[in-house]
């Protein structure tokens, strides 16, 4: 072989080898990724079904309801337009409180409510996830204008 075709068999390998590797990486990240939605996205169907994903919003007033094992517990998440049925079995952060922030992480089963393997509340006063936050906006721009009100301007 020529040094010009030894070069190029390099290069070929090389990039075989690359393009491998990020094969590899991209496997293994796909069952760790988890992506974000609201409940009106999970309404409308948007959450895939079967796999892991994140879902947020507000913890719905009065919807929290502890079961009798001390562990198990069921809650709403709502960004004020659709609401979210959940379960989660474990110990909830100390922040979990009714009208506040909440993320919940798992899947929705078969009979759309959404069993959650992790559950996360808002770190501070101020802090909500800005995907939520947007859902918040467009639920209640929604809102406003379905009933004749302009919507109020958005904080800075």
């Amino acid at each position: 072989m020529k040094p010009r075709q030894k070069k190029f068999v390099y290069i070929v390998v090389a990039l075989a080898a690359l393009g491998a590797a990020v094969g590899l990486v991209l496997y293994a990240l796909k069952d760790n990724v988890s992506l974000f939605f609201t409940p009106t996205q999970v309404h409308n169907r948007e959450a895939p079904q079967g796999r892991n994903f994140r879902v947020g919003g507000l913890l719905q007033e009065g919807s929290v309801k502890r079961q009798s094992d001390g562990v198990t517990v069921h809650f709403v998440i709502t960004d004020n337009a659709q609401s979210i049925p959940v379960i989660y079995k474990g110990i909830l952060p100390d922040l979990f409180k009714e009208g506040k922030g909440v993320v919940a992480q798992g899947k929705i089963q078969d009979d759309n409510i959404f069993h959650a393997e992790e559950v996360l509340a808002k770190h501070d006063e101020n802090y909500i996830a800005p995907e939520a936050a947007e859902a918040l906006k467009r639920a209640a721009d929604s809102k406003a204008a379905a009933s004749g009100i302009p919507a109020a301007p958005a904080a800075k």
